[in-house]
């Protein structure tokens, strides 16, 4: 089974409010068993929310608050998800700090990428799950 991020399917769960529905995951995903996700509301962080970035061991927002225990909080979740549905591979989100895939922002706010992962990224890749991007399609 395939874990996709929320907002690729439309849900309005990104920080800004809004969703990011990818046409080429739908295309991907139909005929195929997928559950979605969004760990950050999962954590317990509202839509829309300031933006986030990981700094270090930290996830901060532009203003320096520590939004790191939601953030671990939904990953923690997504995992049973995880565990329960047996997934096996992982269609994220992009440049997220919990999805991101390869690159993510460098924790300036300045929207600027650098090599790395988002937290559920991490923890997925730890299992030995294959994850990608909407911008790999």
């Amino acid at each position: 089974m395939i874990l996709v991020s929320a907002c690729l399917l439309g849900e309005k769960c990104r920080f800004d409010g809004q969703g990011k529905i990818s046409p080429k995951v739908s295309q991907f995903l139909e005929g195929k068993a997928y559950v979605g996700v969004c760990p950050e509301v999962a954590g317990g962080l509202g839509t829309p929310r300031p933006p986030a970035e990981i700094v270090g061991e930290r996830v901060l927002r532009a203003d320096g608050t520590d939004v790191t225990r939601a953030f671990k909080t939904g990953v923690d979740l997504t995992l049973k998800i995880v565990d329960e549905f047996q997934i096996d591979q992982a269609v994220l989100k992009a440049r997220s700090p919990s999805c991101g895939c390869g690159k993510i922002y460098n924790g300036e706010f300045s929207r600027t990428l650098i090599d790395g992962d988002g937290l559920l990224t991490q923890a997925l890749k730890a299992r030995q799950i294959n994850c990608q991007t909407e911008d790999e399609f």
